[in-house]
């Protein structure tokens, strides 16, 4: 009985535990400004949990914002990001593989993360 008990115990940490993030490798093809921090040119791991909270890693460099996610009807073929010109800030990331795509709010946005 008392072996049973860790492994009774992992089976609800795991069911009762912290949402699973999805893990997606992003890349952005020029000097990027994610929540204040610059991010350069090359692959960007993304990890977005459940609530919309998103981690962005690149080397030692990191980031968490809010996102607003939206699921749409159709799966995007690849990963895309949308650079607001002005600024040089992500306006949007669309996940290939999946219906989402993800809002990031920036100073001129017509659609704010929530």
């Amino acid at each position: 009985m008392k072996a049973l008990l860790p492994f009774t115990f992992l089976g609800l940490a795991s069911v009762f535990g912290l949402a699973a993030a999805e893990s997606h490798t992003v890349t952005i093809y020029q000097a990027t400004q994610i929540n204040g921090k610059t991010f350069k040119p090359g692959d960007v791991k993304l990890e977005l949990n459940d609530n919309g909270q998103v981690t962005l890693k690149q080397g030692k460099n990191m980031t968490e914002l809010k996102a607003k996610v939206e699921e749409g009807s159709e799966k995007f073929l690849r990963t895309t990001v949308g650079i607001d010109g002005e600024s040089k800030s992500i306006k949007e990331i669309r996940l290939g593989g999946t219906t989402k795509t993800l809002w990031f709010r920036t100073s001129d946005s017509a659609t704010p993360a929530n």
